[in-house]
Formats: C-alpha cells, structure tokens, sequence
C-alpha cells in the first residue's frame, strides 16, 4: 500500500522530513507531495491525500474524519504569526481596513478571526505573497506567517500585534500551529509505523543537522541560511517529536475558544494516536 504523504515547505517540515525525502530511511511506500499549508490543508479536505501536515484549524474542522499523529506538529511558545502594516499607515479610508491572510483554513485565520471581530475586508493570499503586498502598501495589515516572522523588520514593516503572544495571555497555553494528521480510516497498524519512521526521520535530522540543508535550501522561500535556521530553531522543539500532555492541553484549549466564538462546531475536538515505543 503507498501513502499519499503532503508536507509543507517550510524548513521545519523538511528539516524534519529529510531523512525520509533523501531515502536515508526506508520511504518506497510513501508518495510525497510538497505544497503550501493552505493547499494541503485543502487536499486533506478533498480526501486526495492519506497523510498530511495541516494547519491545526485545519485539523479540527475535519476531526470526524481524520486523527492526529503525534509527532511533526509546530506547537510551542513564541511561534505565533505576525500581524504586520506597511512602513506607512495608509490612513483612513471609506472602507474598512483590509486584511491579508494566508488561507481560510491556516491557524493564522483563525487566530485573526478569535481576536479581531470588528468588520475587515478579509482576504486570503498565497503566504509568500502578503509581505510584498504589505511593501507596496497594497493592504492595510497583514497576518505573517513562515519567514514574515523573521524578515519583516529588514523589510521596513511595522509590527502591530504577535497574535501568539495574544493567545498565550489569553489561555496560558503553547500555541498549536499545525502538525500531521491521518486518515481516520486508516489502520492503527499503519498509523503508529508512520509516527515511527517520521521520529526516526527527526531524531536522523538533529543528529546531522548540516545534512538537512541541501533540503531546506531547494524547497524553501527563504534567502538565507540564517533565516532557515532561526525557523527550524524555533518551531522545532520536543513537542514536534511528542505532542505530550502540553500538546493535547494546547488542542483543547483551541478547540474550546474557537467553539465558544462560534468558529468550529460543536463537535470539533481531535484524537491523537498514542506515540509509538521508543527503540
């Protein structure tokens, strides 16, 4: 049986993916596809992949049909996304403001959506393109995520909110961003065998970190070794290789605000898979 595996571009996901993208670990049975988050998040949704990393809102809205791994997630303190303005304030306008995000389904979105009820003209924009837009003063504001979060002062933007210190205040809790989910559907069998090749793939890729970087470079949008790093740096940690009780409080607490506001349904509360025994 062969796996439709999605995974992002971003240098977490291939830092920790390397192993497995390089054949440096047994990966025949596995067919990758590497993409935007928003567009796995949406792939996951039409039933075209069998594994996937998502946003976790992403996540939660299909939690009837798919369950959660425990390892792979970015999930941590500090890892927020950006809401950024460009190095002028456009003024006021007849309108309201406009907002860039990048994709309905991303944690950006939600996050957005959590904190700022006020009436915006939301629109949704490939990641990579918010920045730019934000230099040419296209926008108003912008929800950041990948390397906004780094670059945006070399940049010449103007820093207006860390939507994830906003959520930290505001509950207490690491911040889930996104992780891997899986088909609910799918053997436990097979669940636990992908759980375990991932880890070995990141415990592979912490040991050789300078192996990774061929990967990192060819996928990334990042410029610079410097600014891949700072982003492995800070969204891999020991919640990517076991979600642990911090992990589950912080789905919780995600689930029980976006419900309590009206974003999830009732129902939207994710199960993960137990982690697999260490070898």
């Amino acid at each position: 049986m062969t796996l439709r595996v999605g995974i992002s571009t971003c240098p977490n996901d291939t830092f920790a993916f390397h192993a497995l993208l390089a054949g440096e670990h047994f990966a025949d049975d596995l067919a990758f596809t590497l993409a935007d988050i928003e567009e796995l998040n949406d792939a996951m949704r039409a039933g075209e992949l069998d594994v996937a990393k998502v946003s976790a809102h992403a996540a939660l809205s299909l939690a009837e049909h798919v369950v959660a791994l425990p390892v792979g997630w970015a999930l941590g303190h500090g890892v927020g996304p950006v809401v950024l303005a460009p190095p002028e304030a456009l003024g006021p306008g007849a309108e309201p403001p406009l907002v860039l995000a990048p994709g309905a389904w991303t944690t950006a979105t939600l996050l957005w959506k959590l904190f700022h009820p006020e009436p915006v003209r939301l629109e949704q924009r490939l990641f990579s393109d918010i920045v730019p837009a934000l230099e040419a003063g296209s926008a108003d504001l912008g929800v950041c995520i990948h390397e906004g979060r780094f670059t945006w002062r070399e940049r010449g933007l103007r820093l207006v909110e860390d939507l994830g210190e906003t959520w930290e205040r505001e509950t207490g809790e690491a911040l889930p961003l996104g992780g891997l989910v899986a088909r609910r559907d799918l053997e436990p069998d097979v669940l636990t065998d992908v759980a375990r090749r991932v880890r070995a793939s990141l415990d592979r890729a912490q040991e050789r970190p300078e192996a990774t970087l061929p990967t990192l470079r060819r996928h990334a949008q990042e410029e610079t070794d410097e600014v891949l790093w700072a982003h492995v740096e800070l969204y891999v940690n020991e919640r990517t290789r076991d979600l642990g009780p911090e992990g589950h409080a912080a789905f919780t607490a995600l689930s029980r605000l976006a419900r309590e506001r009206g974003l999830l349904p009732a129902g939207a509360t994710l199960d993960v898979i137990e982690a697999p025994p260490e070898t």
